[in-house]
């Protein structure tokens, strides 16, 4: 059996009355590709933000590759790399210039510098506009310079919050065809967030779906749909969540943005 890349054991995470995340325990073995999937304010962000070192547990023990992210956070942050839902690109510096500000904040030496650009423009196939302005760029060229970015510093792990919101379903197709080609040539563990269920279904090696705070289910998609009696996953995360509408937590759990903003203050 695989050792686990991240592991989480009775994990919980307290605002004053409200408890975001309750007991959650789950595994992401080292080279899978890990589905986390819930609704809006199921406790997705701050379990994410707890596993990249912006929030500390008020209980419960993290592990995310070999290291706790409240004793070591500098090594868990360089173990890692992460895609934000949100944009967060510098729209007014080139595909270069982006990844060379992000090897300086790394430590990336600088000798290994333009080595490691080079090799990851041409991995997102990237390497002819990298001398052109990000405002210019696509939707689904930025998510593949973010992925390029989120890669050069080889990281052992990377975070994907909702990489495909917003892009139409060939730009979706060949963001993933990107990431599973990582995953398989390097054996990079992937942790991903989606509203998107057939994305999970199609990709993830494993899932763990999450509703008021709570893990409802573990499993492969293919289990999960059994034990459920479901013919797809998106009928499974239905049945384990509810068919109402939800409302963003207000004050406790922040939008994403917040999760990005934080984690830029952190590095400068």
């Amino acid at each position: 059996m695989s050792e686990s890349r991240i592991s989480v054991k009775n994990l919980v995470k307290e605002y004053g009355p409200i408890k975001a995340v309750s007991d959650i325990s789950f595994d992401v073995p080292a080279g899978s590709v890990f589905a986390f999937l819930g609704p809006n304010g199921a406790g997705k962000t701050t379990s994410i933000k707890m596993l990249t070192t912006l929030e500390r547990p008020t209980s419960g023990r993290i592990v995310v590759n070999g290291f706790d992210p409240t004793r070591d956070p500098h090594k868990v942050r360089h173990s890692f790399g992460i895609v934000f839902q949100d944009p967060s690109l510098d729209d007014e510096l080139t595909a270069y210039e982006n990844l060379y500000f992000h090897a300086g904040l790394y430590g990336v030496p600088r000798a290994e510098t333009p080595g490691r650009i080079a090799e990851m423009l041409d991995f997102v196939d990237l390497s002819d506009r990298k001398d052109h302005l990000v405002k210019t760029f696509s939707g689904g060229m930025k998510r593949r310079l973010e992925i390029a970015r989120g890669l050069l510093h080889t990281p052992a792990i990377l975070f994907l919050d909702e990489p495909t919101t917003g892009l139409d379903p060939q730009t979706r197709n060949h963001i993933w065809e990107y990431i599973k080609k990582l995953n398989k040539e390097r054996g990079l563990t992937v942790f991903f967030t989606t509203h998107y269920m057939e994305e999970a279904e199609r990709t993830a090696d494993s899932v763990a779906i999450i509703d008021h705070g709570k893990i409802m289910k573990t499993g492969t998609p293919q289990s999960i749909m059994a034990d459920t009696g479901t013919p797809t996953l998106e009928d499974a995360f239905i049945k384990l969540t509810g068919r109402s509408i939800r409302e963003q937590e207000a004050g406790a759990i922040d939008h994403l943005r917040s999760m990005r903003n934080a984690w830029r203050g952190r590095r400068r």
